[in-house]
């Protein structure tokens, strides 16, 4: 079915500024053209008025945990139905067209991810990570999605099992996060050098990606070196970690909300609702104030020099969460601009689907939303969302069309 999308302000994902009143032509599923103005001098089967929305591609979170807000379900059935759920509300509600999961039990994400590739339902892109990888004793013990593992020979047997059940990743844990035990801290590495090498090494050997979680910069550098696709948190850095970001033209995915969102630091409503709605331990909350400034300064350093960076919230509900760290983006410093290229353009290069993903432009599937309200004035008018668009097709319309 060819379609036009008419009576849009176009934020494209790649351009600098936005277009107003252009038209975008859908057909066979791709974006065939994209013109100024709303006539049509193409035959077209149906017509869809934007009324003066915002149309822009449809948004990732590249650090995402279908589990998120826990604990899940017990039943391993009624789990499944529950991540499900969590994706699909994304897309239907929020406007997240694609998720990169970085930690999910018993590789429920990789199910998830055939079924919504096969249509059998309707929801988001999912690029699975299955479970992350850790030591004894390492990080995020406390979620059923983390994996155990000593040695050299232990790592290659969890990154083997993960891969035969078709992970698009792998994430290992290098170091300590913000919400663990007294043995579980952000500035504590925990992988041996001859753990580092053959987790690395194997990925290499079987062409598939690293998520490093890597919370100080010891973690950083090691995670860099050793050629990581993607750093997720990065709380301590130093000049060192952002020059190899840079020669290595490695994805930083900061994940503001983990040290951001806490009683003392919430700005607004949605914020403070969130906050409230995590009952976190006031230790938990104290080592997030803590963390807090180091990791702005690092955030706006990152951006300044120009790394390459994708949005990722590692928060949940999936959806809001994606837009809580949107928000603290644009607080600490970003544009909402290179917010949104971020969550969109970014995504996509993050989950290696740039070449027909996350922008609007001729020839990319159409994946797109439309919000009223500038998001370039306020970025919070993504909240306005009326319609999303999956390969051209509406699935959820908020408004008469």
């Amino acid at each position: 079915m060819r379609t036009a999308i008419t009576n849009c302000n176009l934020i494209d994902g790649f351009s600098d500024n936005p277009t107003p009143d252009v038209t975008v032509i859908v057909d066979n599923r791709h974006i065939v053209d994209v013109v100024p103005g709303s006539s049509i001098n193409t035959p077209v089967d149906q017509t869809i008025d934007c009324n003066e929305g915002w149309l822009l591609p449809g948004l990732w979170d590249v650090h995402a945990h279908l589990g998120f807000p826990g604990p899940p379900p017990e039943e391993i059935i009624n789990r499944v139905i529950y991540y499900g759920d969590n994706a699909i509300t994304a897309m239907h509600n929020y406007g997240v067209t694609g998720l990169r999961t970085v930690g999910t039990d018993h590789w429920i994400d990789v199910a998830w991810r055939d079924a919504f590739a096969s249509g059998q339902f309707i929801g988001p892109r999912i690029f699975a990570g299955g479970h992350f990888l850790t030591t004894t004793g390492g990080h995020g013990l406390r979620w059923p999605f983390s994996k155990e593992c000593d040695g050299p020979i232990g790592f290659a047997k969890a990154i083997r099992e993960e891969i035969k059940h078709g992970v698009d990743h792998v994430k290992l844990n290098l170091s300590g996060g913000i919400m663990g035990p007294d043995w579980d801290r952000h500035w504590h590495s925990f992988l041996l050098p001859e753990e580092l090498d053959a987790a690395f090494r194997l990925c290499r050997q079987r062409d598939v990606k690293v998520v490093s979680h890597a919370a100080n910069a010891q973690s950083v550098k090691d995670a860099l070196r050793l050629g990581t696709w993607t750093l997720e948190h990065g709380y301590i850095m130093d000049d060192e970690c952002i020059q190899l970001l840079l020669e290595k033209n490695t994805i930083y995915v900061p994940t503001l909300g983990i040290t951001h969102l806490s009683p003392s630091q919430a700005t607004n409503d949605w914020e403070s609702r969130y906050v409230e709605s995590r009952n976190i331990a006031p230790e938990f909350l104290a080592r997030a104030d803590a963390a807090s400034p180091e990791h702005q300064m690092w955030f706006q350093t990152a951006l300044t020099k120009g790394v390459r960076m994708a949005l990722g919230s590692d928060l949940g509900p999936l959806g809001e969460g994606t837009l809580l760290e949107m928000g603290l983006w644009v607080r600490d410093g970003a544009t909402p601009m290179q917010t949104i290229k971020a969550a969109t353009k970014g995504g996509a290069e993050t989950c290696g689907q740039e070449s027909i993903l996350g922008t609007v432009e001729n020839g990319k599937l159409a994946d797109m939303i439309v919000v009223s309200g500038n998001p370039l004035e306020d970025i919070a008018n993504l909240r306005n969302l009326q319609m999303v668009f999956k390969e051209g097709s509406i699935v959820k319309a908020n408004q008469s069309s």
